[in-house]
C-alpha cells in the first residue's frame, strides 16, 4: 500500500505541474504581443514627432509671412504718405495685404477707404488689359482716379498714418 499510496502521490503532483512545453507557447505570444505593442507605440510617437515638428515649421512660416506683410504694410503705408505712390495704387494694394495680414485690422471702420477705394476701381483693367486700352477709355479711367483722389486723399492719408502708428503695432502684438 505504501507503494501504492507513493504512486499516487506522484500521479498527482505531474497533474498539478504544467508541462514544460505547454507553457513556452502562451509566454511566447505574450511577449511577442508586448514586442508589437511596444513598435507600435514608438511608431505612433515617431508619428507624432513629425506631426509637431511639421506644426512648429508651419507656425514659423506663418510667423515670417505676417512679419513680411507688416513690413512691406509698413512701407506701402509710408510711401502713400509721402506720395511716392499713386493713392489708388496704394489703397489697393494695402487693402489687399491687410486682407492678407489681418482681417480683424482690414474690417476696422479706420480702413473703410481702402476697401471703399479698392470697391470703385474694381472694374477697371490692369496689366496688358490697361495697355490694350485705347487713349480715350483710359482718360476716363484717369478722370475717375482723379476724382476718387480728391474726395478720399485725406481719408486714405489719415488712415495710413493709424496704421503706422497703432493699427500695425497693435497687430503685430497678436500675431
Amino acid at each position: 500500500m505504501p507503494h501504492a499510496h507513493a504512486a499516487a502521490r506522484r500521479n498527482s503532483r505531474n497533474a498539478t505541474v504544467p508541462e514544460p512545453h505547454m507553457d513556452a507557447l502562451p509566454l511566447l505570444l505574450l511577449l511577442t504581443g508586448l514586442l508589437l505593442i511596444a513598435a507600435l507605440a514608438a511608431y505612433a510617437w515617431h508619428l507624432w514627432r513629425r506631426v509637431w515638428v511639421n506644426q512648429r515649421a508651419r507656425d514659423e512660416a506663418q510667423q515670417e509671412r505676417q512679419q513680411r506683410i507688416g513690413g512691406d504694410l509698413n512701407i506701402l503705408a509710408s510711401s502713400l504718405l509721402d506720395e511716392q505712390l499713386p493713392l489708388i495704387e496704394g489703397a489697393i494694394r494695402i487693402k489687399v495685404l491687410l486682407d492678407n495680414f489681418d482681417s480683424t485690422l482690414s474690417n476696422d471702420s479706420r480702413c473703410q477707404v481702402f476697401h471703399t477705394l479698392f470697391e470703385a476701381t474694381a472694374d477697371v483693367p490692369t496689366h496688358a488689359a490697361w495697355k490694350a486700352l485705347d487713349k480715350s477709355q483710359r482718360r476716363r479711367f484717369e478722370k475717375r482716379f482723379n476724382e476718387l483722389e480728391l474726395q478720399h486723399k485725406a481719408a486714405a492719408r489719415t488712415a495710413a498714418r493709424w496704421l503706422l502708428d497703432e493699427g500695425l503695432k497693435g497687430s503685430q502684438a497678436i500675431g
